[in-house]
């Protein structure tokens, strides 16, 4: 009976391989089986339902098999550009109105799913099964820092967090969503690499900064820069000299140096970097001029006590 269903089904969705990226296959699908509850079709769902989809993903690409590559026609590139078309045009910000941002947001993910889902099927649905990325990337929550669209970081290649001020608090301060995702990381996943991402005007190290300190707050962002009260006191004392906006963009980094020597503060992560399993860099992004600043934290040289704990760097690089 599967079998029979999974022909009839495959035959509908060839006869309408330009309208299955539409809900027309969802209606189809659910107004058929949504009411059989057989223990028969119940059994063979899992199973069904995986053939199905990869079906559906061929017609809608028109490509006859997973692994047999074939040149699209003229008319297959045509109707991508109609779909895509003014998908470069313009953004977000110059979007008025509800409907218009999801329109919009509708548009970039087809393209996406046309233009790279389609045409990678086998890699997604492999990502669908498991994830084994090198990279941890923690960055900033600032719409402006987005590691993938920097860096080129591709599905499945980094495990991300972003907070404000791209902080990682020392282990001592209890638990967080940060140090969570990062034992899961490093755990679980076991990436090779942590990369702490900075960037130019952080409003969070501005917040961290203007600060008092005997300043007693319920504020949450005041709670959260907190985590970077060292850094803050590093650079304040190194650079009375300078102007505020100044000690800011010092301070910028000295927090991303300060996170990664928090982070040794984790005995499962100071253990795999004493092992040489895990490396620990910093980057920094300087809008301005958009050039991105990359160093790697040199453990040997480091000196990981709790009070006066100092770091050194190396392999420096700077791209621009």
């Amino acid at each position: 009976m599967v079998w029979s269903i999974r022909s009839r089904a495959s035959s509908l969705l060839c006869a309408n391989a330009p309208l299955v990226a539409s809900h027309v296959y969802e209606s189809w699908w659910f107004s058929r089986f949504s009411g059989l509850t057989g223990s028969s079709l119940t059994r063979a769902w899992p199973k069904f339902m995986d053939l199905i989809q990869i079906d559906r993903c061929r017609a809608a690409a028109s490509l006859p098999s997973i692994k047999e590559k074939q040149t699209e026609g003229p008319s297959y590139c045509v109707r991508l550009d109609r779909e895509n078309k003014g998908l470069d045009e313009g953004n977000m910000a110059e979007t008025d109105g509800y409907q218009n941002l999801f329109g919009l947001m509708k548009q970039r993910f087809m393209s996406f799913k046309n233009q790279k889902y389609i045409k990678e099927l086998e890699h997604f649905q492999g990502l669908a099964e498991v994830q084994s990325p090198k990279f941890m990337v923690i960055a900033c929550a600032d719409s402006r820092v987005c590691p993938s669209n920097i860096l080129g970081f591709q599905p499945g290649e980094a495990f991300m967090i972003r907070n404000i001020a791209n902080l990682v608090p020392p282990m001592k301060n209890g638990p967080s969503e940060c140090n969570a995702a990062l034992q899961f990381a490093v755990t679980t996943l076991q990436v090779e690499n942590i990369l702490v991402i900075g960037h130019s005007s952080c409003a969070g190290i501005e917040t961290l900064m203007n600060m008092q300190d005997d300043a007693e707050s319920r504020n949450f962002i005041h709670k959260w820069v907190g985590n970077g009260e060292l850094a803050k006191l590093k650079t304040t004392a190194a650079t009375a000299h300078l102007s505020f906006d100044q000690q800011c963009r010092v301070c910028e980094k000295e927090s991303i140096n300060q996170s990664l020597l928090n982070l040794l503060s984790y005995p499962w992560i100071e253990d795999r970097v004493r092992r040489e399993l895990l490396s620990l860099h910093g980057g920094y992004y300087n809008f301005s001029n958009c050039s991105f600043e990359k160093w790697t934290l040199d453990f040997k040289r480091c000196n990981v006590k709790e009070e006066g704990s100092s770091y050194a760097v190396k392999e420096q690089d700077f791209w621009c």
